[in-house]
C-alpha cells in the first residue's frame, strides 16, 4: 500500500489526535494533493512550517496505529468477514442441491443479518 493512501487512512481512524493545524495540513497535502506552497497559503504559514506540521502528523498518526492497532484489526475484521460470507455461499449451495433443511436456510438468515449488523461497525 502506498504511504499516501495509508496516511490518508491513518487520518481517518486518529485524526483526532492532530491540532487543527495539523490535520488541515494532512487532508490538504494527502486528500487534496495540494503542494507545500498551496497549503502555505491556505494555512497562512511557512512552507518550512507546513512540512514541519505534516512531518510531526505523520509521526503522531504512526505511533498512534502502532500502539492501538485499530486500522491493523479492522482489516483484519473486514477479512474474516469476506471469508465468512462466502462460506455462507458455500453452505447455502450446498443446501439447495442436498439437504433443502429450512434450518439452514433460517441459520444463513440470521449469520448475514448479523453480518450486516458488523459490517455497519
Amino acid at each position: 500500500m502506498s504511504k499516501n493512501f495509508e496516511v490518508a487512512t491513518l487520518l481517518d481512524y486518529y485524526g483526532m489526535l492532530l491540532t487543527d493545524k495539523q490535520r488541515e495540513a494532512v487532508e490538504y497535502y494527502y486528500n487534496d494533493d495540494l503542494s507545500l506552497g498551496e497549503i502555505a497559503e491556505n494555512l497562512e504559514i511557512s512552507r518550512q512550517g507546513v512540512r514541519d506540521s505534516i512531518k510531526r502528523a505523520e509521526a503522531i498518526l504512526f505511533e498512534a496505529e502502532e500502539k492501538l492497532c485499530l486500522l491493523k484489526n479492522s482489516r483484519k475484521l473486514e477479512e474474516g468477514l469476506k471469508i465468512i460470507r462466502e462460506k455462507i455461499d458455500v453452505i447455502d449451495d450446498l443446501n439447495i442441491k442436498r439437504y433443502r433443511s429450512n434450518d439452514i436456510n433460517e441459520s444463513i438468515k440470521i449469520i448475514l443479518a448479523e453480518l450486516e449488523k458488523l459490517g455497519e461497525m
